[in-house]
């Protein structure tokens, strides 16, 4: 039986602040990194290294939550993923050895993906009549919050130093917590435990690694992009840090305007013509960018993948959540586990093969994964006609 959100009014005002919450800590170790390596003299190769731990960890995250949740809830989850990210960034604001620094990264990651999984799942389970427009506005407060942790860093770094800046964004993600801990939430789906033949249905099923699969190509694509375009505007163009960086801001600022558009029409548009149509824009748009002879050329290319790819994750979500409803948690874990990977690989591969032939040849990667995504879609499509959906 599906939880209706008129009947947890408080509840998405928790969801949103976690989404946000989530945003900061994806976006706070690369606005980080450069203060900490000053401060305690890293060399690059220890500062990647906390991306593939801080990575990895997330992962857990997301393999773990999905299975707690369906089983007891997502008040214990979201709680302990709002205090121990808090708690991470307090425990980074002291940290005076690389140990300690990869500590609280780790522990920033896997609480950062199991808040994400869980903010997701829960609010596909309260929003059964309208997935496609909840998840897409919940993919807003993730851009806003990726997009101020930077500019609020950068603000303030040089004035009041890193350890405020740390402490007030532990502070600041104390907030979430709170609102868990006061909001009323819907009752464990599988309170009584699992049942394994449902269980097996669910993990066995075909149309939940199509899902999966789909956005590991659409994670990738999203890191890959938002990794390179700007160093591809300053090689192949000439721009300098501030306008790439302006570039780089249209295209999340075009991430944010297609989510939004998509919270107002998904309820009058299939998710499938979403998908397949924001990955064909995104496609041709990568494209355009390869082969742009301007940087106005180059930044409107920009905007336009922005635009393209702004709808294909949280839409894809919303199916994956009607599909399987009954065991949401269990099948977002899956796709993300497989989203993470897309998102770990994809932008290593696409600079092996800038290393070789320049970043430009490395968008190629982005346009064959957007032709897979269209590809996935349809298949999708096909195979969830034949299977009835669990919820």
């Amino acid at each position: 039986m599906h939880a209706k959100s008129e009947a947890y009014p408080g509840l998405h005002l928790s969801i949103f602040a976690g989404a946000f919450v989530f945003g900061v800590v994806m976006s706070s170790l690369g606005s980080l990194l450069p203060s900490l390596t000053l401060t305690l003299g890293l060399q690059k190769v220890d500062a990647g290294m906390l991306f593939l731990f801080m990575n990895f960890a997330m992962l857990m995250g997301s393999l773990v939550f999905g299975p707690v949740c369906d089983r007891f809830g997502f008040r214990l989850l979201l709680v302990a993923s709002a205090l121990l990210i808090s708690g991470a960034f307090a425990m980074l604001s002291r940290s005076a050895a690389y140990s300690s620094i990869v500590v609280s990264t780790s522990v920033l990651g896997f609480a950062g993906g199991a808040l994400n999984g869980g903010t997701n799942a829960l609010l596909n389970d309260i929003s059964p009549d309208r997935r496609q427009s909840a998840l897409n506005l919940l993919g807003i407060f993730f851009g806003i919050g990726a997009l101020f942790t930077p500019f609020f860093i950068g603000s303030l770094i040089t004035t009041l130093g890193l350890r405020f800046i740390l402490i007030s964004l532990s502070i600041l993600t104390l907030a979430p917590f709170a609102l868990f801990v006061l909001a009323r939430f819907p009752a464990a789906k599988h309170g009584g435990g699992f049942q394994p033949s449902e269980l097996r249905a669910v993990l066995s099923s075909p149309l939940l690694y199509l899902f999966g699969f789909l956005l590991l190509f659409e994670s990738g694509n999203e890191f890959t992009v938002g990794g390179w375009v700007s160093s591809f505007l300053e090689e192949r163009h000439n721009l300098g840090q501030s306008a790439a960086a302006y570039a780089l801001a249209g295209y999340w600022g075009a991430v944010l305007v297609g989510r939004m558009a998509a919270s107002r029409i998904g309820a009058r548009m299939s998710g499938a013509t979403l998908v397949a149509g924001g990955a064909l824009l995104a496609m041709l748009s990568t494209i355009g960018l390869i082969f742009s002879g301007n940087s106005a050329v180059a930044a409107l290319c920009v905007a336009l993948v922005g635009l393209g790819l702004a709808t294909i994750f949280p839409t894809t979500l919303a199916q994956a959540g009607t599909a399987f409803a009954s065991h949401s948690g269990t099948a977002f874990s899956v796709i993300f586990v497989l989203a993470l990977c897309g998102g770990m690989t994809s932008p290593w591969l696409a600079g092996k093969i800038a290393q070789d032939q320049g970043i430009g040849a490395g968008f190629w990667v982005t346009v064959v994964s957007c032709g897979a995504i269209v590809l996935l879609q349809l298949a999708i499509r096909r195979a969830a006609r034949r299977i009835r959906p669990s919820g």
